[in-house]
């Protein structure tokens, strides 16, 4: 009798297990939905990648289905949607952590990949460098993993992406561990020793959340000195607060979310924090958004309507706005408020989001596996499209070493409190324009070499600005303007492929036959693998014709 009970258990699980199996062809099924649902509904999403590129990768994707292994199939989902590289149109990290995550809190300081925080157990692990995942080295690690994340740009991926370093069916399907495994092992380096230290899985709502770094309870650890607390990770149960510093007049804000709480509305806080400023002297105004990852973007209003009545603080030099790579969404939509109607002096790392971008996402469930892919229909531009960059960048760049964090320093905050007009330009790009409609050619050329070379603006992407320039003045037909740009840009990045390749374009567009065959001669030098070198000897080639 207990055999018989037995056998029908086993029958019963094995119905449940089957009827649970998906098959390739019910996978390739959820594929086709997804395709179609894309072209159908969401086709405006067509904007970083084309409908075509996106078709191939579908289709290649469809065809290795057969193949793979049902976690590598949920990381194939994830990387097709990823391809829109907006971060809110996601299929969700649930997805492929399953299995679980490794039991540690990785940050991306200025200094590397650390360690920030461990479960109860891994002690030894605490405030170690990663330099190998398995036999992978972290830096190709990151590279790996990288199509997997919905990435806005390179700071989304430093806040959101590093997770799915922690999840073994990312880290398999990726190539970067050979076999999946609940246990994974890093290469770690503390106090001057390298070691091996293997990790093993845990649910991943075991992992708290508190902004990116970890909050301490029982079971999990922080590498940062506890005995104090920087005024950016202050009450952390709350998403908004203010301090006001007596013997400096400086008044601190912290705001993490554009959501409400309960206890108090973002409104009233904003009431209450203007008349605070209404009645007291302030010297500075420090307000801190740099973990602030969005919410209602109407919420906004009401601050920048406070602010703009203000000029006590909002006047250059005294209001200071902290970005960091968790700024995002609705918080990139006050940043740019920000930045476009008041005198703030903006601190920080780049934002994690586009100046424009889509938000707003309407779920579709894929009808075979569950799996719900969160797809983003509101375009919100808060800038011309031609202006609109991939992220605001602060004028005064600040980032924390893991020595930083764990001593409490605050360097974000500290660069706030301690510029001074020292002759510091803030708008840089804006700067060089004026000297060149001016006609000051040769002080746009020592200001940008001087500018290029300041690590005050090492967030700033220069080449990218000077190719813009040079690529609107190319197509507005001033030729000696685009010219003069890409000449300057090749003497500042004279090891640049893409620079050269532009500047032997114009050189070739002025009839400057001799000049242009140089100029494509010194990108094939550079790197005869590179897919400009084929470019470039095409072109030297038809000129020699001529």
């Amino acid at each position: 009798m207990k055999t018989f009970f037995t056998a029908v258990l086993i029958l019963i699980i094995s119905l449940c297990y089957a009827q649970n199996t998906i098959t390739a062809e019910q996978w390739q099924e959820d594929l086709m939905q997804l395709q179609e649902s894309v072209h159908k509904d969401f086709p405006f999403l067509f904007k970083k990648v084309t409908a075509e590129d996106f078709d191939a990768s579908v289709a290649d994707f469809n065809d290795a289905i057969p193949n793979l292994k049902e976690h590598e199939i949920r990381v194939g989902f994830n990387k097709i949607v990823a391809l829109f590289q907006y971060g809110h149109t996601q299929i969700p990290y649930s997805n492929v952590t399953s299995k679980g995550v490794l039991p540690v809190n990785l940050y991306h300081f200025s200094d590397g990949v650390y360690i920030e925080g461990v479960y109860k157990g891994y002690e030894e692990a605490l405030g170690a460098k990663v330099i190998e995942v398995e036999e992978t080295p972290i830096d190709k690690a990151l590279e790996l993993i990288y199509p997997v994340v919905p990435v806005e740009n390179a700071q989304y991926f430093k806040a959101y992406g590093i997770r799915y370093l922690l999840a073994p069916e990312v880290l398999h399907a990726q190539g970067v561990i050979p076999e999946l495994s609940d246990t994974v092992t890093f290469t770690l380096e503390k106090k001057g020793r390298t070691f091996r230290h293997s990790f093993t899985v845990i649910p991943r709502k075991e992992k708290p959340r508190a902004f990116n770094f970890t909050l301490p309870t029982d079971n999990w650890l922080t590498a940062r000195d506890t005995s104090t607390t920087p005024l950016y990770l202050k009450y952390m149960d709350k998403y908004y607060y203010f301090e006001y510093m007596e013997d400096s007049q400086v008044l601190y804000v912290r705001q993490s979310s554009v959501f409400n709480m309960d206890s108090e509305s973002l409104e009233a806080f904003y009431k209450r924090l203007f008349d605070f400023i209404d009645t007291h002297e302030i010297s500075r105004l420090v307000y801190d958004v740099r973990l602030n990852g969005g919410g209602n973007n109407y919420n906004n209003l009401n601050f920048i309507k406070g602010l703009l009545a203000r000029p006590k603080v909002n006047t250059l030099g005294k209001f200071f706005f902290i970005i960091g790579r968790d700024t995002f969404s609705a918080c990139q939509n006050l940043t740019n408020e920000v930045q476009r109607y008041s005198e703030a002096i903006l601190v920080g790392e780049p934002t994690g989001e586009n100046e424009n971008f889509y938000g707003d996402t309407k779920p579709i469930r894929l009808r075979n596996s569950g799996m719900t892919a969160y797809l983003s229909f509101a375009w919100w531009q808060d800038r011309p499209q031609w202006e609109g960059r991939d992220a605001t960048y602060p004028h005064l760049a600040a980032d924390m070493s893991f020595s930083d964090y764990v001593s409490n320093t605050d360097v974000v905050l500290q660069t706030a409190l301690d510029y001074t007009d020292d002759g510091f330009i803030l708008d840089p790009m804006q700067h060089l324009t004026n000297l060149f409609i001016a006609g000051e050619f040769q002080q746009v050329k020592t200001d940008a070499f001087k500018i290029a070379k300041d690590q005050r603006y090492r967030f700033y992407d220069f080449k990218e600005e000077f190719s813009k320039a040079g690529g609107r003045l190319q197509q507005q037909g001033n030729l000696e303007g685009s010219l003069f740009v890409y000449q300057l840009m090749s003497e500042i990045y004279s090891e640049d492929v893409g620079t050269l390749f532009n500047l032997a374009g114009v050189q070739k567009e002025l009839k400057q036959t001799e000049a242009a065959i140089n100029s494509y001669k010194k990108v094939i030098d550079l790197d005869p693998q590179h897919i400009l070198a084929r470019s470039a000897q095409k072109q030297i080639d038809k000129l020699k014709q001529q």
